[in-house]
């Protein structure tokens, strides 16, 4: 909070690094002292807010953080539909902008504006250009830079660029763990550490940047997911769906019962296997079949499946949506409705059970990537979860919503 002061050790360092643990406080610690370090040092200048999204950035940083200002007594102003807040202390007006870095193309939103400092939420999940882009505009005396994330990757850009040459880039390092929040009690540590497994434990609970490898979903297992025995009724109905011609395709139907999601029946086609390619069409009538004339709230397809959607939109009976295609974090969110129970499989989905058991990560890669072998089913789940069980504001959409006949 205070590393910025001219009494603090750390005072020449140019910026500040702070990775670690989901929920141990970095993102509020980061804001605050942010904002009270150019308070103290400038006045009408202008500083950035970076996230991945505007969406995002408000709802993880801003929200919050204005929460406090106006409980410790710092005026701000928010211009919503300009994407900046005025923050005045001690006599001291300074302008916050609020930028999104989602893709490569979000560096020329933040071009020609000159800054004082910036901070970035969730580095690692921005591109190298953006970032650069940002650093670049900051061209005030005595401008520093800002800098939070959960750890990814250790051959990420952000990695091998910042943290691993911090002392030549003089940065100074803080790892968060959970128990550095204090808000957090015990029970609630608790639940954290069992929610996660592999690869996100190692990331999210101990905030190491580590290698994915092994299986993907070691938490699978059949005694706790797969069903003996269904529930008889369902208050609604789902189909996800993962297309492929030469490739196998895999359409899952889901219905929710009791607030868990059951994976009830599926329509799995390799034509390897079987020695004969399919149509659209005919991938269009094994869809029907697997709805039986049930009340479907939604089909959600794969979203590179230009020619099976078209298909869905002649057939005039569904709502369609574009599935969520971000893998890793797809991923994420699959590990975590396995962990806490959210969704179950009838012994019939069999392909599905036999792709838990081989789905692995690419473990030569430079980046977080599974083997694309026996995935199609793993993709069409993942699909339903980020999609619609747990869907991300900024991340998914409706392509069409037709009348059911």
């Amino acid at each position: 909070m205070t590393w910025w002061q001219d009494n603090s050790p750390y005072r020449d360092k140019q910026a500040i690094i702070c990775d670690g643990a989901v929920r141990s406080g970095k993102t509020f610690c980061m804001g605050l002292s942010f904002v009270l370090w150019a308070s103290y040092h400038f006045s009408g200048k202008s500083f950035a807010f970076c996230g991945k999204t505007i969406l995002s950035l408000r709802r993880n940083l801003v929200r919050p953080l204005t929460g406090q200002l106006e409980r410790i007594g710092i005026s701000y102003k928010e211009k919503v539909s300009e994407n900046y807040l005025d923050i005045t202390l001690l006599g001291r007006r300074n302008r916050f902008y609020l930028f999104g870095g989602k893709d490569e193309g979000s560096a020329a939103f933040i071009q020609g504006i000159t800054l004082a400092g910036v901070l970035f939420d969730e580095v690692a999940l921005m591109p190298r250009s953006f970032v650069e882009q940002a650093l670049a505009r900051c061209s005030v005396d005595g401008s520093r830079f800002w800098f939070n994330c959960n750890p990814e990757h250790p051959h990420h850009w952000f990695y091998t660029g910042w943290i691993q040459k911090r002392r030549a880039k003089k940065a100074l390092y803080l790892q968060f763990k959970m128990s550095d929040n204090p808000s957090l009690s015990p029970d609630i540590l608790r639940r954290y550490k069992k929610l996660y497994s592999g690869v996100f434990y190692q990331r999210f609970v101990l905030g190491r940047w580590v290698v994915a490898q092994g299986l993907v979903y070691p938490m699978f297992s059949a005694e706790l997911h797969v069903c003996r025995e269904l529930p008889t009724a369902f208050s609604q109905y789902v189909i996800s769906c993962d297309y492929g011609t030469v490739n196998p395709a895999s359409f899952g139907l889901w219905g929710e019962s009791g607030g868990i999601w059951y994976r009830i029946e599926e329509y799995y086609y390799d034509a390897r296997r079987e020695g004969v390619m399919r149509t659209d069409r005919e991938h269009g009538e094994a869809l029907e079949r697997l709805a039986a004339g049930r009340e479907i709230a939604a089909i959600i397809v794969d979203p590179s499946a230009a020619s099976f959607m078209e298909q869905l939109r002649r057939m005039g009976r569904y709502a369609l949506v574009k599935a969520d295609n971000d893998v890793v974090n797809g991923i994420r969110r699959v590990s975590d409705a396995l962990k806490n129970g959210a969704v179950r499989f009838s012994g019939n989905c069999a392909d599905s059970i036999r792709e838990f058991a081989l789905y692995r990560w690419n473990e030569g890669q430079e980046e977080d990537h599974p083997v694309k072998q026996d995935d199609h089913a793993m993709d069409d789940i993942r699909y339903f979860i980020s999609t619609w069980l747990h869907p991300q504001p900024e991340d998914h959409f409706y392509v069409a919503s037709l009348n059911r006949g």
